[in-house]
């Protein structure tokens, strides 16, 4: 049986999203949906979290709960390696027609604000093994923010490591003006000579730092998930690790397996 404030915040959502209460409008005050669905202040206020939870309202202090555009959506895939690799060796027309964030999103190249951070590090310990190299080996720390024109917090915060040595054959993939780069990781690494052969993923998720919570525009008890993705090359080697925190009120992770038939 439904609690009480799950019947309230059922027929609150049921009214948002019927449009009753329209996008960036003020609900009724507190007092009032109290007395409309005869609970107590707690039992309300707890139905609010609900749905600030959901993403579907905010707070705004000192002047009541609104409610909030729906944000930007994606579904990552596993589908989306291969896709770039298919990619990587194309020409470059081909490779500037769009990208794996617009493939996620839906999104065109002009609905998207890209900007990316490129810096010289040594690799800290733990960095350092996930790559397969000693500590203190030079690595291009690359990240990567893109959000949808008509929002204000990115998609999602992507920190990219390949081996400096690996990175440096090719000038360009030091330079963070030529991005965003048509063709992604793939297309860098085959410029310096690199296929690579296998993707392996990891999704865990956790609650956001407080610094995250505040990049990504994420409401109270949102979680995040982290992908590791390291990339191999056809002998073996390991030449990029990726951390991306993913939102978890944006993305969906969609994981694709073909099965061999008997």
């Amino acid at each position: 049986m439904a609690k009480r404030y799950e019947k309230v915040s059922g027929d609150l959502r049921r009214r948002i999203e019927s449009g009753e209460y329209a996008q960036g409008g003020r609900l009724p005050a507190e007092t009032a949906l109290v007395a409309e669905y005869k609970v107590s202040l707690p039992t309300l206020r707890q139905a609010l979290a609900a749905l600030q939870t959901e993403g579907l309202i905010e707070k705004r202090h000192g002047l009541g709960n609104f409610v909030r555009k729906p944000r930007q959506r994606a579904e990552r895939s596993n589908l989306r390696h291969q896709w770039e690799k298919d990619r990587a060796r194309a020409d470059l027309r081909e490779r500037s027609i769009t990208g794996a964030t617009e493939r996620d999103t839906g999104l065109t190249i002009k609905q998207l604000a890209f900007h990316a951070d490129y810096e010289q590090i040594d690799a800290p310990e733990g960095l350092a093994a996930a790559l397969g190299v000693e500590p203190g080996t030079a690595l291009l720390m690359r990240t990567y923010r893109t959000r949808s024109t008509d929002e204000g917090e990115p998609l999602n915060i992507a920190r990219s490591y390949i081996p400096y040595e690996v990175a440096k054959q090719n000038p360009d993939l030091l330079d963070e003006d030529q991005e965003p780069w048509p063709g992604g990781t793939m297309n860098q690494l085959h410029t310096v000579g690199i296929e690579i052969d296998r993707v392996e993923e990891v999704v865990t998720a956790r609650p956001p730092t407080q610094e995250e919570t505040e990049e990504l525009g994420l409401m109270p008890g949102v979680a995040v998930m982290d992908v590791r993705k390291t990339l191999y090359d056809t002998n073996g080697r390991i030449v990029e690790v990726a951390d991306v925190v993913l939102p978890g009120d944006r993305y969906a992770v969609k994981c694709v397996t073909t099965l061999e038939r008997w």
